[in-house]
């Protein structure tokens, strides 16, 4: 299982039981998905309801570590327990917090989370999930299961983005204008039976689960991309992504996607100057009753 927020769908998927071989180009897309909202993702922690900073953290479906090391620069004296289902993620982790100078405060743990039993996770202050618990296959499992480790004046929080981040004008590409418009449409319906989870209201779930939502928070985001080079290649690699989940548009408009997608082309994605990322996130934030 993986982690985070945009990319989760069309490749990323994102999915749970990713194979080996998908690892690296994952790993870049999420490596982009923290360098491009980090400012995003640090607001959230900062606003997180927490009664004293946290001590020890888990952080679930970690992926390559963008809430790892988030949560690490605002509470540096905490550790962290980054858990994934990927071995590469886990390692490109390691590999981040050694040059980081933070490898004292993370450990990693391989484990799938839909699996019935997790392994020892401690009892931690804060558990953080982003763009993760919509991939679960029982997501009330997963929900207990966070409950009966999480200490008891623990927070638990839920990261979860507006579906894929928009990232072209609505009259681009000039020849097929909308076209990104319909590109998500036909990835919701893709998705659509095999993600049920995916857009969810987590409050009632959580209270259902035996938590007391202490906040729920919704960020717009809205990044111009004009001056930022990583912009270019996050929307590259995102909607190379879900191109796999785009199979049902028309003929003309799978052509026009795939002349973006073309990074020898003049129309390619990473020759714009008009991109910007646009999407939102909504953050719940609970404790055990």
């Amino acid at each position: 299982m993986t982690q985070t927020h945009a990319a989760h769908e069309g490749h990323h998927e994102h999915g749970h039981h990713q194979q080996c071989g998908a690892d690296s180009g994952q790993a870049e897309i999420l490596d982009l998905d923290a360098e491009v909202l980090a400012e995003h993702i640090a607001a959230i922690i900062k606003w997180l309801p927490l009664k004293s900073d946290p001590r020890q953290i888990v952080d679930l479906a970690s992926g390559t570590g963008a809430g790892t090391f988030a949560l690490l620069g605002r509470f540096p004296e905490a550790h962290v327990l980054a858990v994934d289902a990927s071995p590469g993620h886990l390692q490109r982790l390691r590999e981040k917090a050694c040059a980081r100078g933070v490898d004292e405060h993370v450990r990693t743990v391989l484990a799938d989370l839909d699996d019935a039993t997790w392994p020892d996770l401690g009892t931690p202050d804060l558990v953080w999930a982003s763009g993760s618990m919509h991939h679960m296959a029982d997501p009330d499992h997963t929900l207990r299961t966070v409950r009966d480790l999480l200490a008891p004046n623990g927070l638990f929080a839920i990261v979860e983005m507006a579906g894929l981040p928009r990232f072209l004008p609505e009259n681009a590409p000039a020849d097929r204008p909308g076209l990104e418009d319909r590109v998500h449409a036909a990835t919701d319906r893709f998705h659509a039976q095999r993600l049920p989870h995916r857009g969810a209201d987590w409050g009632p779930m959580l209270n259902t689960a035996g938590f007391a939502v202490a906040g729920e928070l919704t960020v717009a985001i809205d990044i111009d991309g004009s001056h930022n080079a990583a912009i270019g290649r996050y929307a590259l690699g995102a909607l190379q992504r879900i191109r796999a989940a785009a199979t049902e548009l028309a003929t003309e408009d799978l052509t026009a996607l795939d002349r973006l997608l073309d990074t020898s082309s003049p129309h390619s994605i990473l020759r714009r100057d008009d991109l910007a990322v646009r999407t939102e996130h909504t953050v719940w934030a609970a404790r055990r009753n």
